[in-house]
């Protein structure tokens, strides 16, 4: 992992150890072509509204999982769980065809047996922090998300789909299983027998569809699934903080308790929200007939 990160800091940049001592005073186009550094394979945009977007910049690859770009995802993952003013974050693609396209098979290739192995459980491992953030983590699937691409999604809280996304755990086509948590994940979301037909088969299944059997909540406009996602991440904003992440919490942990074990995890979240400023805030503007300002208190 020390080389992998090494890797990440670089982000495509080769620094060089030395400056030269003399540049020249021309060089050729493609000389200077050549010098620019390469684009980050992550695209992040802040907003001061709290939302953070998140690109996966590889359309030449279909925006392809490479080791790199997990590593650069897993480095923000671990900085958003320190950042306050991170209230949603947005992953999507770069270009209007592929959200994502899964693990770069073409990286594959080259791995070993034991390579492979590290692989999918660092993309598992990457999947499972996205999973468990406090905040909501919304999937703008603006093209095709296949195999660990779907998994991706799969990781978010919430899925929205271009008219023309087609989904699928399409790796039994490969002689593989989903290793990203797609046999875990897609049962829990769509029931058992509807993921045995999609992985059993490697089928792909188009945005109406995927909404029918609630794979994706919603299928935005043509083009505008990156804007759908941001309107429904501005609704989530406007709540409380405190009552949001501890509504993720309960959900997600309540699915793997029994009823009563579950109904005990609301109760403690709930508790966490009681002594709060923001409930407070909540009745006063009630009682004013405003809007309440949240602050995450």
């Amino acid at each position: 992992m020390a080389e992998h990160n090494e890797k990440v800091e670089a982000a495509g940049t080769e620094v060089p150890k030395e400056a030269p001592k003399e540049a020249p005073k021309t060089a050729p186009a493609d000389a200077k072509a050549e010098a620019q550094p390469a684009p980050s394979s992550l695209l992040v945009e802040r907003r001061p509204d709290g939302i953070l977007i998140v690109t996966i910049n590889r359309p030449e690859r279909r925006n392809a999982l490479d080791r790199i770009t997990l590593a650069l995802g897993r480095k923000l993952i671990r900085d958003i769980l320190y950042d306050r003013t991170v209230r949603v974050l947005i992953v999507t693609g770069a270009g209007d065809s592929a959200f994502c396209a899964g693990a770069d098979l073409k990286e594959r290739e080259g791995m070993t047996m034991d390579e492979v192995r590290h692989y999918i459980r660092y993309i598992r491992d990457t999947f499972t922090e996205i999973e468990d953030l406090p905040i909501p983590v919304i999937a703008a699937i603006n093209g095709f998300a296949l195999g660990g691409g779907l998994e991706l999604a799969l990781a978010c809280d919430i899925r929205i789909a271009a008219p023309g996304a087609k989904l699928a755990l399409n790796e039994t086509s490969l002689g593989i299983i989903p290793g990203g948590g797609g046999t875990v994940r897609l049962p829990r979301l769509v029931g058992k027998g509807i993921a045995k037909e999609m992985i059993l088969t490697a089928r792909w299944v188009e945005a109406e569809e995927a909404m029918r059997i609630g794979l994706v909540n919603a299928v935005a406009p043509e083009g505008k699934a990156l804007e759908v996602a941001i309107e429904m991440a501005t609704r989530i904003v406007a709540n409380g903080p405190i009552a949001v992440t501890q509504a993720k919490y309960v959900i997600n942990r309540g699915l793997e308790l029994s009823l009563e074990e579950a109904f005990l995890a609301e109760s403690d979240a709930y508790e966490v929200c009681i002594p709060t400023k923001d409930r407070l805030e909540a009745l006063a503007a009630f009682k004013e007939k405003r809007k309440p300002q949240f602050k995450g208190e």
